[in-house]
């Protein structure tokens, strides 16, 4: 058995240091819960970072990815697996019709919606080619998702960076609207920006953007790789906007900690990729889909309900942190099970403060406490972090 201390020094002699990580080696899970190497029990509101929708060693999601194991792990694409046409099948019938394709990663399922999207606006016109995203956006560490991406500092030492993309503020639909013109080609958004600080636009925004984007033919792609997968207490987040983008990318949650991304397309917009246009050796390989399926089946009316639910009472227990320390807790925002605490300092000692106490949070944005845990969460549980919130906030405050 190696040490803590053994794995602290292979990390930084074997692993590329791209990685600003807290001191700690997690063993497993259960339930919301994680423990070190040491026996240490940590109660679990990032959820490996929104991916973990269904907590540690849940019963259905083990058993479909040990029973596919043993059947099958890979398939090439050439091939048809069932596990596959399962996960496409529920995918396309939550979106209400339209044309699946799996990868690997988030990166992987823009990177797929903005070839789509430059492919079919193609078909329209060789002008139309620009693409509008968001300044504090994240869309991916790939060489065009981190362009898409609207924070400098992903993109410095990378350049020459693909062409072709430009950034509006999040929310202001009036900027954006003196950006769009013949040569557009997309609108890139996230419907809940995560990264950048959980954002959430006016309410008749994204109404807005999609009647823009009609008129100009334009394609409307929304990234949920964060905020979709039930995180607001909707399958989809753009359902709480009374909108359909012509694209929608998944990842994180779709399977519950096993890699895998999708973008799903309407048929309109699908049209524009035929045999050789996109691909992928490991997307959609049957381990991956088996897991899919598993989460997809979960997440039922009544689930969906549940996450509303503990959404709103874990909110309201922030806001009223906030009450408490209105010179510290400057915003409490979010959606569901994704929800963000700006506060008047870095966060990141916050962070280390909370895992000295056994909780689990994250901070983004520099001074954005993030809380994306498992959708699984009971309201006990809440109260287990906001007991741990109330001891640690003030010794900063």
């Amino acid at each position: 058995m190696k040490t803590d201390e053994q794995i602290f020094e292979i990390d930084a002699r074997d692993y590329l240091p791209v990685f600003a990580r807290y001191k700690i080696v997690l063993d497993h899970g259960e339930g919301v819960y994680v423990y070190d190497t040491q026996g240490k029990k940590y109660i679990d509101f990032l959820g490996g970072i929104a991916v973990n929708v269904l907590g540690h060693g849940y019963p259905a999601l083990v058993d479909a990815v040990a029973s596919q194991a043993k059947k099958m792990i890979h398939c090439s694409n050439l091939y048809y697996t069932k596990a596959q046409a399962d996960a496409a099948e529920k995918l396309a019938a939550r979106f209400g019709g339209g044309k699946v394709f799996f990868g690997n990663s988030g990166a992987e399922a823009n990177e797929g919606a903005i070839k789509l999207a430059r492919k079919y606006a193609h078909s329209i016109s060789k002008d139309k080619s620009e693409i509008i995203c968001a300044w504090h956006s994240f869309h991916g560490r790939t060489l065009a998702t981190l362009t898409a991406t609207g924070q400098p500092k992903y993109q410095e030492g990378f350049g020459p960076l693909p062409g072709g993309f430009s950034y509006v503020d999040f929310g202001d639909y009036d900027a954006l609207e003196k950006m769009v013109n013949e040569k557009t080609c997309a609108v890139m958004l996230e419907t809940i920006q995560g990264e950048g600080g959980v954002h959430v636009p006016p309410k008749d925004y994204f109404q807005k953007v999609r009647t823009l984007c009609d008129k100009y033919d334009v394609v409307l792609i929304l990234d949920e790789i964060q905020s979709g997968m039930g995180r607001t207490g909707k399958f989809f987040a753009y359902e709480h906007f009374g909108i359909k983008p012509d694209i929608v990318t998944l990842a994180k949650g779709l399977a519950g900690g096993v890699p895998i991304g999708a973008f799903v397309a309407t048929d309109k917009a699908a049209t524009a990729f035929h045999a050789g246009d996109h691909g992928s050796t490991f997307g959609g390989n049957p381990l991956a889909c088996a897991a899919a399926n598993a989460v997809l089946d979960a997440m039922t009316p009544e689930f969906l309900a549940n996450v509303e639910s503990a959404g709103a009472y874990f909110r309201e227990k922030l806001e009223a942190l906030q009450k408490k320390l209105p010179w510290f807790v400057k915003e409490v925002r979010g959606k569901g099970l994704i929800l963000g605490m700006e506060i008047t300092k870095e966060g990141r000692d916050v962070v280390n403060a909370c895992l000295e106490e056994g909780a689990i949070i994250n901070c983004t944005a520099g001074n954005v406490l993030r809380f994306v845990p498992p959708l699984i969460i009971t309201k006990a549980e809440i109260d287990e972090v906001i007991d741990v919130l109330e001891r640690v906030l003030p010794r900063f405050a």
